[in-house]
């Protein structure tokens, strides 16, 4: 979530900056650190970055971030900022408030009250800062650009409630928008436990640093499962001290509080142009930036609401290469700096300095599978048509529904443990930051858990053309459960085929080419993965308990993606009732509130998923003719 700059802690952004470099023989910037006014008295720390070799005016782009901003000027220009340069910016990066010198209260938060002239929000702080940039940074042109990734990028959205007139051109990438829906903390309702945590710890633990939780136990999956309940959170670790997490755990409902602090909901148009970014394999925010762009293209009579994806973990195109995701590659592609080069720069070109030409398209994506650019009139492309991928009783894929009367009855069904839950990934499970593994997980191998009783799996026969899937996907289930309360996981899987081998290329960084490409032999691919918490079913706001040994029907959204199953590949669908501990157990029994079970709540259950004529349960995938 939201860590697209944390100094010296994360690779990412500003840790360019101020990593030890040979110096420069002629200085990139001229450094200044200032103290920003804000309406209600607080002063904000400020860096503006102004390069020394300016012979005009020249934007501002704007960075507003709580991980830490730079203590000296760069000695080597950042690779995120090559291609920027090349037109000229004057950098500016800020802390949040309550974040190190900054004055305030950090609070998390992204709700925006514009109803009441006193209140303050992320939101009136950047309008107060581009006011006083525009007034006192000497050689601007009057133009601002606001850009960044995750926490950074949600900043960046934020504007959009209310942009101030000498806000030009946004690039929100990988913002949140609502946090028990979807995205860092939830899924639907569902808890993701060990990010929520850790992160919320690593923020609001000590205002002048990103503090990482100290676990005694490396695989964190053993330390999660000896926590018990998750009221031993507060009661055994952090004792009220987090302000995040108790609001979390004070508010398991979609509720008044959760519905404020999804600020996607004030959202109906185009207020400025915005270059939307999300990876497909964003492991913290995949889904806002898709968000925000529907909401935008509510009214964009403009047509200045612009979206850009492609097969990235977060923040990954800012990287200085991005040529492969943990053991994919991208087909001989750096990615970050074609997203840079051709993408990005041209879109701040053209609003904040008036040059190059306005994007033609609605949506450009890096098609993942096929490996190439891909550019979209509209989004989601007209030629796409929704077509049923059905799972069978017998374990099998196709695009045939069920017939009654099959082999094996009409059903699949497994017993779900949460003593014994499915891991999200491969153990040991280090802890979410700062560990490396973290970033590439929703690619990993599913073969790790293909064996479990409690994982049901369903595949295709090997596709005898390519299958492209371009647009949003969703599962739709019927299911039961002996209990009163269940989840149900589904992942769609691209298998590779067993000698895969033959497209052996040599990687950036790990085992050599001949154990790199054996490696993806039969490899099972992730293409989307999502939960369901059957409590919230019927509603988000009331939670209610299951009809026990009634199948009921699941809808499983599965966000926007653009991919082709290569000919020769097969489809594999996952089902599972556990993903521990990136998701909180179920215990299985309804309780009012999760976070208040207890150890005597958490039961084994049954799970029946059906596969009939009459409940038939499928995949829905955009196929593109």
């Amino acid at each position: 979530m939201r860590k697209s700059a944390i100094l010296l802690v994360f690779s990412f952004v500003f840790s360019m900056c101020v990593a030890a470099q040979q110096p420069a023989a002629t200085p990139l910037f001229h450094f200044e650190e200032v103290m920003i006014p804000v309406r209600d008295g607080v002063h904000l720390q400020t860096v503006i970055l102004t390069p020394v070799n300016a012979t005009e005016p020249l934007p501002i782009l704007l960075e507003r971030t709580p991980y830490g901003v730079p203590e000296k000027a760069p000695a080597e220009m950042p690779a995120r900022w090559k291609e920027l340069m090349q037109d000229g910016y004057i950098f500016v990066i800020q802390n949040l408030r309550g974040r190190f010198k900054s004055e305030g209260v950090f609070n998390i938060s992204s709700q925006v009250d514009l109803t009441d002239p006193k209140a303050t929000s992320e939101t009136t702080d950047a309008y107060d800062t581009i006011d006083w940039l525009v007034k006192n940074v000497k050689g601007n042109n009057s133009k601002v650009g606001i850009f960044g990734v995750s926490y950074d990028g949600l900043t960046a959205a934020l504007t959009l409630l209310h942009p101030h007139p000498a806000l030009k051109a946004i690039s929100e990438q990988a913002s949140p928008v609502d946090q028990w829906m979807n995205d860092d903390d939830h899924r639907y309702g569902a808890l993701r436990e060990s990010y929520d945590f850790e992160y919320a710890v690593m923020e609001q633990a000590d205002k002048n640093k990103n503090t990482n939780f100290a676990f005694e136990i490396y695989d964190t999956y053993e330390w999660y499962l000896k926590l018990g309940p998750l009221s031993n959170i507060n009661d055994k670790y952090l004792h009220g001290s987090i302000p995040y997490w108790n609001l979390t755990v004070e508010h398991p409902d979609y509720d008044d509080f959760w519905k404020k602090e999804a600020w996607v909901r004030q959202l109906h148009a185009s207020t400025v142009p915005n270059l939307n970014v999300a990876g497909f394999w964003d492991q913290e925010d995949p889904w806002g930036p898709w968000q925000i762009f529907r909401h935008a293209e509510e009214h964009d009579p403009e047509h200045t609401n612009f979206m850009v994806a492609g097969p990235w973990f977060h923040g990954q195109w800012q990287r200085p290469e991005a040529k492969s995701i943990g053991l994919i590659p991208y087909g001989g592609h750096d990615t970050a700096k074609e997203f840079r080069g051709d993408l990005e720069a041209p879109f701040f070109r053209y609003y904040l300095h008036g040059k190059g030409k306005k994007p033609t398209w609605q949506a450009t994506t890096f098609q993942s599978g096929s490996n190439r650019w891909r550019t979209y009139a509209e989004w989601p492309p007209k030629e796409a048509v929704a077509t049923k991928l059905y799972l069978h009783a017998d374990g099998t894929l196709s695009f045939t529904a069920p017939k009654d009367g099959g082999k094996g009855g009409d059903y699949r069904e497994y017993v779900s443990d949460p003593a014994n839950p499915v891991p999200y990934r491969m153990r040991p499970i280090s802890p979410t930051y700062p560990a490396g593994d973290w970033r590439t997980w929703e690619v990993a191998d599913q073969r790790f858990v293909d064996n479990r009783p409690d994982v049901l799996t369903f595949v295709s026969e090997p596709l005898d053309h390519d299958l492209t899937v371009t647009g949003q996907l969703a599962a739709k289930l019927f299911a039961s459960t002996t209990g009163t309360d269940s989840d149900f996981v589904v992942k769609l899987i691209d298998v590779y085929p067993q000698d895969a081998q033959k497209n052996a290329w040599e990687p950036e960084e790990g085992p050599k080419p001949g154990q790199y490409a054996e490696s993806l032999n039969g490899y099972e691919l992730p293409i989307a993965m999502e939960v369901r918490r059957g409590r919230y079913l019927q509603s988000f706001e009331h939670a209610s308990a299951l009809p026990a040994n009634k199948a009921v029907e699941w809808n499983v959204p599965l966000r926007d993606h653009d991919h082709v199953f290569l000919k020769g590949h097969r489809i594999m669908v996952q089902i599972q009732s556990t993903w521990f501990p990136i998701i909180d157990r179920n215990p299985q029994k309804f309780v009012p509130s999760i976070y208040q079970a207890v150890a005597s709540d958490y039961v084994k259950a049954t799970q029946r998923v059906y596969c009939s004529a009459e409940m038939a349960s499928y995949i829905e995938l955009p196929v593109m003719k």
